[in-house]
Parts: structure tokens; C-alpha cells; sequence
């Protein structure tokens, strides 16, 4: 089953955890088949936030929700239940700045 291991850091602790540490554990990952794709993103500050609303798009800059902790980076695995996924997780080195979220993956249901 695939999961979408969220990277969640506040602003004090974007950077804290040097790229090449995570490309490490990301080519683990890789190396063993678990990773299906991961990718860091640029700060929020950089971020453009659309709705669509009576047919019109609205744009603005930066995350539409204020949190405290913002979308660092996303690692989507194959692991073979949440257990398996969360251990995965727990290796991701920016947990130790912020938090990680573990989400299944859904498959859509196409109509026949």
C-alpha cells in the first residue's frame, strides 16, 4: 500500500536539516524499493494558492491556511501496512526539527 509521508517544519527549523542527509535516507529508501517518489519544496513564501469559486479563480500568495508548521517536503512510499509506513517515517531525518504525517494513499473510483 502506498502512503504520502508529509514533512511538516516551522520557519526556525526549514533548514535545519542539511539536503544531503535527506537525499541519503531518501536513496535508501529508493535502493530497497520502498520510495515511489520524494521531493523537498521551496519555503512557503514562494507558495500560490488557487480556489475556484462560481467558475472564477482566485489566487494568493503564500498558504491559504496560517499554521505554525508548513509543508516541507513529501516522501511517498510503498510499505506493506501503517506500521511498516510509520517505522519508515520515524527515519525521515527532519522529524527531529518538526513532525511527519503518514497518510494512505486512496485509489480512485472510476465509474464503469
Amino acid at each position: 500500500m502506498k502512503y504520502l509521508c508529509l514533512v511538516y517544519l516551522d520557519h526556525e527549523h526549514w533548514s535545519a536539516c542539511p539536503d544531503p542527509v535527506c537525499a541519503d535516507y531518501a536513496g535508501q529508501l529508493a535502493e530497497s524499493g520502498t520510495l515511489v517518489a520524494g521531493e523537498a519544496l521551496h519555503p512557503v513564501e514562494t507558495a500560490t494558492t488557487l480556489r475556484i469559486r462560481n467558475g472564477q479563480m482566485q489566487l494568493y500568495d503564500g498558504p491559504f491556511a496560517e499554521t505554525k508548521e508548513l509543508l516541507a517536503g513529501f516522501y511517498l512510499i510503498d510499505a506493506r501496512d501503517l506500521n511498516e509506513a510509520i517505522r519508515i517515517a520515524g527515519g525521515i531525518p527532519p522529524a527531529k526539527y518538526g513532525s511527519i504525517e503518514v497518510r494512505p494513499v486512496r485509489q480512485l473510483q472510476l465509474e464503469s
